[in-house]
């Protein structure tokens, strides 16, 4: 069953994850020259396909907003920070707003918006509508925003899960258009995703599925620590934050690195900096990239034998440049070699692993994308 209005895609914690650190996504955006904020285009009224669909996507420092087209097409965009101190009254009154104002600058009437995607960050109650404990909104603990929104607004809502809907972006109209079966990994402080098979999303049935983050790769007592609490998961070897970790311990131990200076002079090293070491011939910052490659290797065999999916799309602020870099391309060959390895051969040869193409835009035009599913259903 597609995702409906009493439907989450994706995972509760997972959404941490997705909504990368904002400071590691800003860097990288600089640093590889990628926009990962309103990436798309915007097409005018006349070049659109009616009927339209928003698509608003809920993280911890700001909140986007999209108006698509039934193509996916976008003709309006705008963000604005999240501030959720002020609770989520203030940022439902703010989406609604925020989306009469595109409907006036993209020539639109009220009523050419049919329905509305709204992904949040879990953990989440989608039955009742129920946003619950996200992690990185602490002020929007236990409200009913997916009713609220729909009363605001006059509008039909369907709730996701943020990294979800991600993930349905990228199949609607990113890098997943080919593909009826789709993983989504997405790099960032943590490991997040969404599972698509043959054009529906793998919920759950508690709405906590798709917690591609925290798969288990690590057996031994000792194994790295999530930042769940437990031990072993993928996120703890292959995010932002574990490729951190690993160079801080290498360093200690003594290997040789332009990074120990680094780590000397400003007391903290990212991932960012490792990025760019690697770009500069660093061996260990190398290494390790292509180490965090061989992790991610481990997970995604694990979702080609369960799955057998048609691709396997990597997503998040954390690509190394992506296709246009040549670390990114280093980064990702590693990954398909690794993959090809440990995986059956009659799998791995049928199922292509690729980036994500929609970078920061993928979360709400993927909430537009399951507002119209919802929609066409119901014609």
């Amino acid at each position: 069953m597609r995702p409906s209005e009493a439907t989450c895609l994706g995972s509760a914690t997972i959404s941490r994850s997705f909504e990368v650190d904002a400071i590691l996504e800003q860097d990288y955006s600089v640093y590889y020259q990628k926009i990962w904020d309103s990436a798309l285009e915007t097409v005018t009224r006349e070049d659109a396909s009616p009927p339209f669909f928003a698509g608003v996507d809920v993280g911890g420092t700001s909140i986007k907003i999209g108006i698509v087209d039934d193509q996916g097409l976008r003709v309006g965009y705008a963000s604005f920070p999240t501030e959720d101190e002020k609770g989520v009254p203030y940022a439902i009154e703010r989406m609604k707003n925020t989306l009469d104002s595109l409907v006036q600058e993209a020539n639109l009437a009220s009523g050419d918006i049919v329905a509305i995607g709204l992904g949040t960050p879990g953990t989440m109650d989608i039955p009742t509508g129920y946003i619950v404990n996200p992690p990185n909104l602490p002020g929007w603990r236990n409200y009913p925003i997916r009713d609220s929104l729909a009363k605001a607004t006059g509008k039909p809502v369907v709730f996701a899960n943020d990294a979800g809907a991600a993930a349905f972006g990228e199949f609607w109209i990113g890098s997943g258009t080919s593909h009826q079966s789709i993983v989504m990994l997405t790099l960032g402080t943590g490991v997040g995703g969404g599972i698509i098979i043959d054009g529906q999303s793998v919920d759950g049935e508690n709405s906590h599925g798709s917690e591609c983050g925290h798969i288990v790769v690590d057996t031994a007592p000792d194994a790295r620590l999530c930042s769940c609490g437990l031990r072993g998961h993928l996120e703890a070897y292959a995010s932002a934050t574990a490729l951190v970790k690993r160079c801080e311990e290498s360093l200690k131990a003594g290997v040789k690195s332009q990074l120990g200076d680094r780590l000397q002079e400003k007391n903290k090293i990212t991932a960012l900096d490792i990025a760019s070491a690697a770009e500069a011939g660093d061996q260990l910052a190398f290494g390790l990239v292509m180490e965090t490659a061989d992790y991610l290797a481990l997970g995604i065999a694990n979702f080609m034998h369960i799955i057998d999916p048609s691709a396997l799309i990597l997503g998040g602020a954390m690509n190394f440049g992506g296709p246009a870099n040549e670390l990114g391309n280093n980064f990702l060959e590693r990954i398909r070699e690794s993959t090809r390895k440990i995986t059956l051969p009659i799998i791995s040869k049928n199922v292509s692993i690729e980036f994500a193409l929609l970078g920061g835009d993928a979360g709400y035009i993927g909430a537009a994308g399951l507002a119209r599913e919802s929609y066409l259903r119901r014609q």
